[in-house]
């Protein structure tokens, strides 16, 4: 077992709907270390799904660690505030992404934290990354974990 974790988290859209992809780092909070970065790939999407996309991709690789704790970091306020309850999921494909995301996360010590964009560069660097090469992909930086790239979560939901 690993010890608390960070998950930095973005995604984007180029166009609202555009292609869009989320990204995602694990950080070792003792060190400030980057051990995995991850982007997914998730096609003509809105940048809401896209920033789904990127946080569960983030938890999946954190959760390959192991860890006692995960703290999620992201420059969406929508999303930090949905996944904390303090706002309603009105949209039903935000409430699939999010039921997705809760699911993984269940009885799973997980807390949210919204940060300002300038604060989030790994995060939005990996989704970029993802967008260019049309394409998901996953390094991990410490020759931990190896895993295959992520899969966009959504099927019918991207728009």
């Amino acid at each position: 077992m690993t010890g608390a974790l960070i998950v930095e988290a973005d995604g984007g859209s180029r166009g609202n709907p555009g292609t869009a992809a989320g990204g995602a780092v694990v950080i070792d909070p003792a060190t400030g270390a980057v051990l995995t970065e991850v982007g997914v790939y998730v096609g003509i999407a809105t940048n809401n799904v896209a920033e789904y996309n990127g946080m569960i991709a983030g938890i999946r690789a954190a959760l390959d660690r192991d860890p006692t704790a995960i703290h999620v970091r992201m420059d969406s306020k929508l999303v930090v505030e949905q996944m904390t309850g303090r706002w309603k999921i009105k949209h039903p494909d935000m409430q699939t992404l999010a039921r997705r995301a809760r699911e993984l996360t269940a009885g799973r010590t997980v807390t949210f934290e919204w940060v300002p964009r300038s604060d989030n560069r790994l995060a939005d660097a990996a989704a970029n990354e993802a967008m260019d090469a049309r394409a998901s992909f996953r390094r991990d930086l410490d020759g931990g974990v190896a895993a295959p790239a992520p899969e966009a979560v959504g099927g019918d939901f991207l728009l």
